[in-house]
């Protein structure tokens, strides 16, 4: 009985709330000029056949009446590579768009350029108005590059690579993963830009090697297919480079990681007595989990430069062999993070639930900078059923931990030397990526000058032993 006696009186809202949203007044064509939010619409840079972001005009409607604009079209019609949605209605070319008094409406805007003849070109076009009394335009202007596009076949995930040298002329994009082949190896130039898209990334197998040959100043990028600058320190963008177990003899310098998964993954110790990787002069930022991530590794790095990122921004795992000098290795992770910069263990947890160690034959941490914005950021985590062998000498580390409860206690171990604890590094601005130093720094002076000796330049050419003082960290303190 009650939803008998509701439903009169809710279909009598209805009726009088559809006629009461009615106009009841006429719509006359715009006899003014239209009001646009800008000039000109910049879409920015996109690779050719890669689709550009969303970007939007506000039209307004300055006169006190509705207002019709008898025609909205793009420049080049069905010819354009652009595309519009205008208040709603996917159209090139829309007839009588009406505008409330006062009021505005929206067109939606994105690119996609299938072919260009140059490394790199603008493509504009323009959103033409049509009123009663004349014709208006707001230009569109992109920059579209050029690139080597590396892709598997249809229906795979991955493409293999041979005996190759990438080079610096244009940028790769790549789609789904790249496979280095077993015992072949891929070469990449200086000043090399490697694009990956969304879930992508590059793979090293079994006694393949991978060799990044960049300089100061022409080092290689590993980054994002998205051009966008609200993108350009983005995580997770991208998947990650991973070195497959017994991959070999691996050279990484003057590299910079970004906006990826997991940075780095190097599994496993090689089939030579040199390291599975050496790692120089490289900086890896903005990963969603893990910047540098071994499992049962043998690494050798130095002058390496990692931050942001969502777990850890150097997980050693499964024991290995590890060797680290003069490197900042921090975490500002601007979201919510309970794991350290630096995390090492001697174990791992199998899927049945059983607990396998695997010896830690070394890890080794001279002159380097471990910090961050958690209280703690260096976790050792050990099972004593295999070696756990670690030494840090001469570093700067935030650890307010120091009785051990969570991790090892320094206060009187004899495997932390000279360790500056919980002391202002100071960097440049760390939330953008810049570890400099500057001249407030704990960490000036401070380094051990046989580690330096070792590195005798910092990661910008710099000399490092001035009046026999060296600072802890990749960056030498120069003046701002």
């Amino acid at each position: 009985m009650p939803r008998l006696l509701l439903r009169p009186t809710i279909y009598v809202f209805l009726i009088f709330a559809f006629f009461s949203c009615q106009k009841d007044f006429s719509v006359s064509y715009a006899t003014s000029a239209l009001k646009f939010s800008k000039d000109t619409v910049f879409l920015d840079t996109i690779f050719k056949n890669i689709g550009s972001s969303t970007y939007r005009l506000k039209v307004y409607n300055q006169e006190d009446n509705w207002v019709k604009i008898p025609r909205i079209k793009l420049g080049q019609g069905d010819n354009s590579n652009y595309r519009i949605n205008i208040d709603g209605i996917s159209s090139n070319n829309l007839e009588n768009v009406e505008i409330p008094p006062k009021d505005s409406i929206y067109i939606f805007i994105e690119t996609t350029v299938p072919n260009i003849t140059t490394d790199e070109f603008l493509y504009v076009d323009s959103i033409v108005f049509e009123t009663k009394s004349n014709i208006q335009d707001v230009k569109l202007v992109t920059l579209v590059k050029d690139a080597k596009f590396l892709f598997p076949n249809k229906g795979e995930s991955l493409f293999i690579i041979e005996d190759e040298l990438w080079t610096n002329d244009k940028p790769y994009v790549i789609y789904g993963y790249g496979v280095v082949n077993s015992s072949k190896s891929l070469y990449i130039q200086p000043k090399s830009r490697i694009h990956f898209h969304n879930n992508s990334g590059l793979i090293v197998y079994e006694d393949a090697s991978l060799t990044v040959g960049g300089k100061l100043g022409e080092e290689v990028i590993f980054e994002g297919d998205r051009l966008e600058p609200y993108l350009k320190d983005t995580p997770g963008q991208w998947g990650m480079i991973w070195l497959y177990p017994t991959s070999k003899n691996n050279i990484i310098d003057y590299a910079i990681i970004k906006n990826g998964t997991i940075g780095l993954r190097v599994d496993s110790i090689g089939n030579s007595s040199n390291p599975t990787l050496k790692i120089t002069n490289t900086q890896i930022y903005n990963q969603s989990i893990i910047g540098l991530q071994a499992r049962g590794s043998y690494i050798y790095g130095e002058n390496v430069v990692i931050n942001n990122c969502g777990e850890v921004s150097l997980a050693l795992q499964i024991g290995g062999k590890y060797n680290f000098k003069h490197s900042t290795i921090v975490n500002y992770w601007s979201n919510h993070r309970e794991t350290p910069s630096v995390y090492i263990s001697n174990w791992y947890k199998a899927e049945d639930g059983r607990i396998i160690s695997r010896n830690l034959d070394e890890a080794f941490f001279g002159n380097c900078i471990i910090y961050g914005n958690n209280e703690d950021e260096l976790f050792l985590s050990e099972d004593g059923g295999a070696i756990f062998n670690y030494k840090f000498e001469n570093n700067l580390v935030k650890y307010t931990n120091r009785k051990g409860e969570l991790g090892y206690e320094i206060d009187g171990n004899d495997n932390f030397v000279n360790t500056i604890i919980n002391e202002e590094p100071s960097f440049w601005d760390q939330y953008i990526n810049d570890l400099r130093i500057d001249e407030k720094s704990s960490a000036i002076g401070k380094g051990a000058l046989n580690i330096a000796n070792t590195v005798p330049l910092d990661i910008l050419q710099i000399t490092r032993n001035t009046a026999n003082k060296v600072d802890i960290g990749a960056y030498q303190n120069i003046a701002r």
